[in-house]
């Protein structure tokens, strides 16, 4: 898949292609229906599909400090969409004077005259331009005049966790800080996964018998609410079944949130420096502080003994 990074990155003699635009954070279920889409009728055409997306994210320009909770970094998105069979990421330097941009410029600059649009497919609710004023409609009347067509992608209602909702990465976001990892993962369509560097912490979890790697999570990660959770630890390709807790480590009269890891059955592990990746499969119990050290180490005894069992469970599915 190739990459742009702004429209100036784009080939020169880059031809007719099937476009679909939107921040795509999280690339969960919903997104993928629009991609494969794109893709699909890419394929029917002969051309090749593109995604357009932003960064940083629009909120954050258009209102300051309002930068969401990110389900997914940028280069995790193009992952996600190279395995969807796009072929070719724009993301477009989102600043104050782009967010001028109204739809009908837009149009013309990146559509027309850079990506040569043959079709753009979007979801019901895509808006786009300054103060958002462009939408579906626009879009087609644009498409009459420019040559392409609009295609719109129904989105699919999530079941239970979702309450009816339709896919978002709103009601995801949600669903994560609750710490509702499982009702996430229905909507993205794999665990929710948390990225950063182990650093080193206070060293409890390895005086305890339980080393665990401290993540120092990306900025603006979306990091579900305090406790213990089961999933995995990915470090250099593999992944590592793991007790996963969040919080400030109350037991300890801690004061930083942190994220830290315990590769299950695994000894001798020196990860300090590496970059590491975090999967959360399924919450196991809320953040507490016991009456012991011996009290804390039965609890984390049955937090791995549980962690175990669901990871178990959930790869025999």
């Amino acid at each position: 898949m190739q990459r742009w990074r702004g429209l100036e990155d784009i080939p020169e003699d880059w031809g007719r292609s099937v476009v679909t635009i939107g921040s795509y954070d999280g690339v969960h279920r919903g997104h993928q229906l629009i991609i494969r889409h794109s893709v699909d009728r890419a394929r029917e055409l002969g051309v090749p599909s593109v995604v357009v997306t932003f960064d940083p994210h629009p909120s954050e320009v258009v209102r300051p400090g309002s930068h969401p909770p990110l389900l997914a970094p940028h280069h995790r998105r193009a992952e996600l969409m190279a395995e969807l069979g796009v072929d070719a990421l724009l993301i477009l330097p989102f600043t104050t004077e782009f967010s001028k941009l109204s739809p009908a410029d837009f149009v013309v600059k990146v559509l027309v005259d850079k990506l040569h649009a043959k079709a753009v497919v979007e979801g019901p609710n895509f808006r786009f331009g300054h103060k958002a004023a462009g939408n579906v409609d626009f879009l087609r009347e644009q498409g009459e005049t420019y040559d392409f067509e609009v295609e719109v992608v129904d989105l699919h209602v999530t079941g239970e966790a979702g309450g009816g909702e339709p896919f978002s990465s709103t009601l995801t976001r949600r669903l994560v800080t609750g710490g509702d990892v499982e009702g996430a993962r229905e909507i993205l369509g794999r665990p929710h996964r948390v990225e950063g560097i182990v650093v080193r912490g206070a060293q409890r979890g390895r005086e305890l018998g339980f080393p665990t790697a401290n993540v120092e999570t990306l900025p603006h990660t979306a990091i579900p609410a305090d406790g213990v959770y089961a999933g995995w630890l990915h470090v250099e390709g593999e992944a590592m079944p793991a007790a996963i807790s969040v919080g400030t480590n109350p037991q300890f009269d801690g004061t930083e949130r942190t994220v830290e890891a315990y590769a299950i059955d695994r000894v001798g592990l020196d990860l300090y420096g590496l970059h590491v990746a975090v999967d959360f499969l399924a919450f196991v119990r809320g953040q507490a502080r016991f009456d012991s050290i011996d009290a804390l180490l039965e609890a984390i005894t049955d937090d791995v003994k549980r962690s175990r069992e669901l990871i178990e469970a959930y790869d025999g599915e």
